[in-house]
Order: C-alpha cells, then sequence, then structure tokens
C-alpha cells in the first residue's frame, strides 16, 4: 500500500503534468497561429508526453492499491509574442517539473517508501532530457535573432520528431484518407 504522503504528492504531480499538457498545447496552437507548423508539431508530441508522464504517476498510485485524486487544473500563459518567448517559457517550465519531481523524491526517501525511488529515477533522468531539449531551442532561437530564415529552418528540424505510435495528437491518427 502507498504511503499517503507519497500519494498526495503524486496526485499533486498528475496535476502537474495534466497542466504541462495545456502548456504544450496552447504553445503549439500559437505555433501554428503563426505558421509555424513544425515548432506546433514539436509541442503537440510533448504534449503528449505529458499525458504519458501523468498516467505512469496514476498507475503508480493504483498499483499499489492508492486513490488516484484528480485536481483542479489551471492554465498560465496562452499568448506569446515570439518563438523564442515559448522556448524560454517551456525551458522554465521543464526546470519547474524538475524541482517538484526532486520533491517528490526527498518524500519518498524520507517516508523509505523504496517502492516508488526506480519510478522516480526514470522521472529524474527525464527531466534532464526535457530541460535540454527545451534549453538547447532556446538558445537557438536566441543564437539567430529575428531572422526569418533561421527560424523557418529551425520549424522544419523540429517537425521530423517522431509521435509515439497510435498518438490520438497525431493528425494521421484521425485524418480520413482523401475520397472517403
Amino acid at each position: 500500500m502507498i504511503n499517503e504522503k507519497v500519494r498526495n504528492i503524486m496526485n499533486e504531480q498528475i496535476k502537474h503534468e495534466l497542466e504541462s499538457y495545456y502548456v504544450y498545447l496552447s504553445m503549439a496552437a500559437w505555433f501554428h497561429s503563426q505558421d509555424l507548423d513544425g515548432m506546433g508539431h514539436w509541442m503537440r508530441v510533448q504534449a503528449h508526453e505529458e499525458t504519458i508522464h501523468a498516467m505512469k504517476f496514476f498507475d503508480h498510485i493504483t498499483d499499489r492499491d492508492g486513490t488516484v485524486g484528480l485536481l483542479d487544473l489551471k492554465q498560465e500563459k496562452t499568448a506569446w509574442t515570439s518563438a523564442e518567448e515559448i522556448w524560454k517559457d517551456a525551458y522554465a517550465h521543464e526546470q519547474f517539473i524538475t524541482s517538484k519531481i526532486h520533491a517528490i523524491m526527498t518524500v519518498v526517501r524520507k517516508e523509505g517508501d523504496f517502492s516508488a525511488e526506480p519510478m522516480l529515477n526514470w522521472f529524474v533522468n527525464e527531466q534532464i532530457e526535457e530541460e535540454l531539449n527545451t534549453q538547447k531551442i532556446w538558445k537557438q532561437c536566441q543564437t539567430m535573432g529575428k531572422t526569418k530564415e533561421g527560424l523557418f529552418m529551425l520549424d522544419r528540424e523540429l517537425a521530423a520528431r517522431i509521435f509515439p505510435a497510435g498518438s490520438p495528437f497525431d493528425p494521421l491518427a484521425y485524418q480520413q484518407p482523401a475520397g472517403v
């Protein structure tokens, strides 16, 4: 059975992961509105990943005979003025999520919940990648400044990110073939 303190902080993390989904979907919407569909695509893939992260916590709680309590979501920001601003915000958001994962690990260790550590170690490593990716793209935006050529090259590069198989966020999953 899962410890009550651990369950409560993991329920909070489900909320943070689902809010992350909202953040990245809002960023995707902004990019699509600016005809930066490659960046929008990258953010849609990221939004999908956040739902997977939420479900990892969800399953961990239920697998240990705990009760998931879904908390109210909030959406902090839905408008930006530039791609650079979005990537800066994405990086800051990933730093925030890293701090939350570390806080969960602190509680888990304090409570002696050794069963939670393997899953949390996965998240600790995942956050290294998440921060690196968003920081790198933000730095690339800073380097290229306001050049449209650089922005379009980066947009094209980010369009290559692959959805997990069967992702409902992949437009190919719900678009009918032409003529149907």
